[in-house]
């Protein structure tokens, strides 16, 4: 089994029916908030070590988590900052993964060109001048991939860790069925 590491989730939530920004951002020292250049409100946590952006709305994003534990925990902590602003906040604030990124090591090197070739068109981009990596697009399940010749790839587009690691070992008996994984 391939070992797959998880780099970057990015979840959405929706803490309330409306959030005044404004408030948000004169409260709170650690956000972030200039309406003329962004209409979000980002607030950055250490730790976590997360970055959520908050709307008017009262939808949010929270980037830069490696696991789902990192994302409850980042919303929970949100949510009892707000709460002490008296800002009426939902009691069950459930979050949805939009996109894990994660990356893998095939454990061989790959020609790219080769597996351009084999791979066929429909799926792959390839063009070495423009970027030293190959894109793979897969359908089932729906991740993207990008291959280096090192024979690292990072995996993109993944809601959920079983459907990357399946992505990642299909792949891999793939490039070796058809003798690309040297």
């Amino acid at each position: 089994m391939i070992e797959v590491k998880v780099e970057n989730i990015v979840a959405s939530a929706l803490f309330a029916e409306k959030l005044d920004l404004d408030v948000i951002a004169t409260s709170l020292e650690e956000a972030e908030y200039e309406p003329e250049q962004f209409p979000g409100l980002i607030y950055r946590l250490k730790d976590p070590k997360t970055a959520t952006l908050l709307f008017t709305n009262g939808k949010a994003n929270c980037t830069g988590a490696k696991n789902l534990e990192d994302v409850r925990k980042t919303i929970d902590i949100i949510s009892e900052k707000l709460k002490k602003l008296d800002i009426d906040v939902y009691k069950k604030i459930d979050f949805v993964v939009q996109n894990m990124v994660a990356t893998a090591d095939l454990g061989g090197e790959l020609n790219l060109n080769e597996v351009a070739v084999a791979f066929g068109l429909e799926n792959v981009e390839y063009e070495p001048e423009q970027f030293p990596g190959l894109v793979y697009r897969v359908k089932e399940p729906r991740v993207v991939m990008l291959l280096f010749g090192s024979g690292k790839i990072v995996s993109t587009g993944g809601r959920n860790t079983e459907d990357i690691s399946t992505a990642v070992e299909n792949l891999s008996k793939k490039l070796t069925s058809m003798t690309l994984l040297h």
